[in-house]
């Protein structure tokens, strides 16, 4: 998983300068109503709901946001209509790329993705191209510096844990079964220990390890389809080496 570690620090560190606020809380908006269209306003209920409205609170989204999101989502409110559509292509170096989106527009979204794509040495699959080579996951940020690592793996193992990843030098990452993903919460929760990031991802089975320059590609790639209002996520199966990092920062 050292790869997914690696990712993931890229992944934080985007998040955090280069993620402009208007842009994440279009997409946080757009799955809060897409969750309460599926699953019902009650977030007690609707564990994708719950998840959707952590989220956006953690972003510092205002209540009034959130709740008008979930009144579109249940009819309450008039709003647009959304689609969830996958889809599936290849980057820079053979990457692998999955993109999930949310739509009011199908023929606008599938056209900007290929556009984006094509520009950047990326190309779209077929369904199916490539989503056999990974797996739906849920996952949690943990501080290192909120608890040691066995302690860590003690309290969760009976919460539903698969993986613990340590490679990060500040965050520990956290999977488990999505089913397990509240139960993990909980359990972090009742010990008062902080974490970040907790969400739905979708996690290779294998990883392709890039070089700085390549890497430097996909992470371009990723970023203007990142920047896609449509898109709500992008994964890939890139690892990063440690040369790579090191110049990446740099």
């Amino acid at each position: 998983m050292s790869g997914h570690s690696k990712w993931a620090t890229i992944k934080r560190k985007k998040a955090s300068t280069d993620q402009k606020r208007g842009n994440l809380f279009t997409k946080l908006v757009k799955e809060i109503t897409i969750a309460a269209k599926m699953g019902g306003g009650d977030p007690s209920g609707n564990p994708r709901l719950r998840l959707a409205i952590d989220t956006a609170r953690a972003n510092s989204m205002p209540m009034d946001n959130i709740q008008r999101a979930i009144r579109k989502g249940t009819g309450e409110l008039e709003g647009a209509s959304y689609d969830e559509i996958t889809y599936e292509g290849y980057g820079p170096a053979g990457i692998a790329l999955i993109m999930e989106t949310a739509t009011d527009n199908r023929n606008r979204t599938v056209a900007e993705i290929r556009h984006i794509m094509s520009r950047n040495n990326g190309s779209l699959g077929e369904s199916g191209s490539v989503g056999w080579m990974f797996q739906r996951k849920g996952s949690i940020d943990v501080p290192k510096s909120a608890i040691e690592e066995d302690a860590l793996m003690e309290l969760l193992i009976d919460a539903g844990l698969e993986d613990l990843d340590t490679d990060d030098e500040t965050y520990y990452t956290v999977l488990t079964d999505l089913r397990d993903l509240e139960s993990a919460k909980k359990a972090l929760d009742d010990a008062s220990i902080a974490y970040e990031n907790a969400r739905v991802d979708l996690v290779p089975e294998n990883y392709i390890e890039l070089e700085a320059e390549d890497a430097e590609k996909v992470i371009r790639l990723i970023d203007a389809l990142e920047n896609n209002d449509d898109v709500q996520a992008v994964y890939s199966n890139m690892e990063i080496s440690e040369k790579a990092m090191n110049s990446l920062n740099g």
